[in-house]
């Protein structure tokens, strides 16, 4: 999916090595941020066409980074997958609620991820 650009928010640097290779495989384009501060600053500048964002992350949370970009208008329309190892029902349940598009638990296999994705994108152009 080449024409499309994903914003990957992670603080840990293997679990960013394994998205940023999943992604490649994918053929997506890929920008990085280690925090949810740079993570903001790159959503404004680059909008790009998905967020994956980690729930636990230094400085601002995931959740509410994600209550940050959700509550700018010009922001708000991007999508935003969690990518964490956070498996309880409370944890999704409250980011759904923040407006996070789904929810994706850590680790995951590279056809899960990737089909995940073009399952996503597949179902935003219907």
């Amino acid at each position: 999916m080449e024409d499309k650009t994903i914003l990957v928010i992670e603080d840990n640097e293997i679990n960013m090595k394994l998205i940023r290779t999943f992604l490649e495989i994918g053929k997506y384009r890929i920008l990085e941020a280690r925090d949810a501060e740079t993570g903001i600053r790159l959503v404004r500048e680059q909008h790009p066409d998905l967020i994956l964002m980690d729930i636990q992350l230094p400085g601002i949370d995931g959740l509410s980074a994600a209550q940050f970009i959700k509550n700018d208008p010009d922001l708000k329309h991007i999508p935003i997958i969690a990518v964490t190892g956070n498996a309880m029902n409370m944890d999704k349940e409250e980011a759904m609620d923040i407006g996070f598009a789904d929810y994706l638990l850590k680790p995951f296999s590279l056809k899960v991820f990737l089909d995940a994705l073009a399952d996503f994108f597949k179902k935003r152009q219907t």
